[in-house]
C-alpha cells in the first residue's frame, strides 16, 4: 500500500512529485544537489522527515562525485553542499538535523579514505530513512492507542506516508487505529494555498481504506461545534523545547477551537522534530512562500494584480493548547519543558 516516497537509486535519488498529485501519479530522478534543492523548494518532496532524508541523500549526491584525494579538501566540498541545502527550507528541523548528522559522520571518519567516506555517508542517509521507518511505525503504535473506535478525526495539512518515508506521523495513527480494527472517520482540511489535505491527505486515506471527509480549512471549528470530532491529530515541523509547535499555517486556529469546543489535540512527530536549542516557539523561524501562491495557485489567477499578500508557511501553535506529543518514544504529556528534555535522556 505504501510506495516509497524517496528513494536512492543507483546514485539518483528518486521520488514522488508531489505538485502532481492526486491527477497525476509520477517519479522524478534527482542527479544534481541543485536539482533536490529545487525539489525541497517547490515541494516536489515535502514534509519534515521526507526533507530530513531529503537533504540526507542529497549530501551523498554532492560528494559522490568529488575528486578530492584527502579529507580537508573533502570536509570543505561537503560543508559546501549542506550549507546550500540548509538554504531551502528554514522551517523544518529535519532538514537541518539531517545535514549536521551527516557532517559529524564524516568527522568521526575522517582517518577513511575519500572513496570510504562516501560509502559510509550513503549508508548513514539509507540508515536515517530506515530510522524514520521505524519511527513511523512507532508513532502509529503508541498514538492508536488515544483512539477510540467510532472516533472522528480532524487532521490539518498531510502528515502521512509523503511527508515521511513509510508510515507517515499524523496519519501513521490513523493507519494504525485502522489496521487494529478501530472503526475511525478523519475530516481532512483542505489546508490552503497548495490544498496538501485536499490534494494528498485525502488520497492517501482513500488509498488506505480509511473513511475521510474533506472539508474547507473554515469549516474545522462548525464540526467541532456540531460535535462531530473527538479528536485532532496533526504533525510537525518544528517543536521548541517548551513544546510550543511549528506546523502548516492553520493549525494554530484548530488548536484554538479545539481547546474552545473541549477536543483533545494531538501533535504527532519524531523526536527528530523537537530543537532543544530553542527556548519556545518565537524562536522557530518562519519561511514566508511566494505571493503567487494565493493569487494564482494552480495557474488560476484568483485575485487582482498588485494586491499585497502575507503568506507564512507556518504558524506555532502554543504548547498550553497541545494536549500530547506523540513520538516514537511514547506519548509525551505536559509539562512538555520538562517531558521532552526527559525524551533525550
Amino acid at each position: 500500500m505504501f510506495t516509497p516516497t524517496i528513494e536512492w537509486v543507483n546514485g539518483r535519488i528518486r521520488l514522488i512529485d508531489q505538485t502532481l498529485l492526486p491527477n497525476e501519479f509520477k517519479k522524478i530522478y534527482c542527479d544534481e544537489v541543485s536539482e533536490i534543492w529545487q525539489a525541497i523548494k517547490t515541494l516536489k518532496v515535502r514534509g519534515a522527515p521526507a526533507i530530513g532524508i531529503a537533504a540526507a541523500f542529497g549530501t551523498v549526491l554532492g560528494i559522490w562525485h568529488s575528486t578530492a584525494d584527502n579529507y580537508v579538501d573533502f570536509e570543505t566540498e561537503l560543508k559546501d553542499i549542506t550549507d546550500y541545502l540548509s538554504t531551502s527550507r528554514p522551517t523544518a528541523v529535519n532538514l537541518f538535523w539531517a545535514l549536521k548528522r551527516m557532517v559529524k559522520v564524516a568527522q568521526e571518519n575522517k582517518s577513511l579514505t575519500v572513496p570510504e567516506l562516501k560509502e559510509r555517508l550513503l549508508a548513514e542517509s539509507l540508515d536515517i530513512m530506515s530510522e524514520d521507518q521505524q519511527m513511523s511505525r512507532s508513532i502509529g503504535k503508541y498514538g492508536a492507542g488515544l483512539i477510540e473506535n467510532g472516533d472522528n478525526i480532524l487532521t490539518h495539512c498531510n502528515a502521512g506516508g509523503l511527508a515521511t518515508s513509510d508510515y507517515g506521523t499524523a496519519l501513521a495513527v490513523m493507519f494504525s487505529a485502522h489496521e487494529m480494527g478501530k472503526q475511525i472517520h478523519v475530516y481532512a482540511d483542505e489546508t490552503r494555498p497548495l490544498l496538501q489535505g485536499a490534494r494528498l491527505t485525502t488520497w492517501e486515506l482513500m488509498r488506505a481504506g480509511i473513511d475521510v471527509t474533506l472539508i474547507c480549512d473554515s469549516v474545522a471549528g462548525q464540526v467541532m461545534k456540531e460535535g462531530y470530532i473527538q479528536r485532532v491529530v496533526v504533525g510537525a515541523d518544528r517543536i521548541a523545547a517548551n513544546g510550543d509547535t511549528a506546523n502548516k499555517i492553520g493549525t494554530y486556529m484548530v488548536a484554538v477551537m479545539a481547546q474552545q469546543h473541549g477536543v483533545p489535540f494531538y501533535v504527532a512527530a519524531p523526536t527528530s522534530t523537537v530543537d532543544m536549542s530553542l527556548k519556545n516557539g518565537d524562536q522557530i523561524p518562519i519561511e514566508e512562500r511566494g505571493a503567487e501562491e494565493v493569487t494564482e495557485g494552480f495557474g488560476q489567477r484568483t485575485a487582482p494584480e498588485g494586491v499585497k499578500v502575507y503568506s507564512p508557511a507556518f504558524d506555532v501553535t502554543p504548547a498550553h493548547l497541545i494536549t500530547s506529543i506523540i513520538t516514537e518514544k511514547g506519548v509525551i504529556n505536559p509539562p512538555f519543558n520538562v517531558n521532552l528534555k526527559r525524551a533525550f535522556l
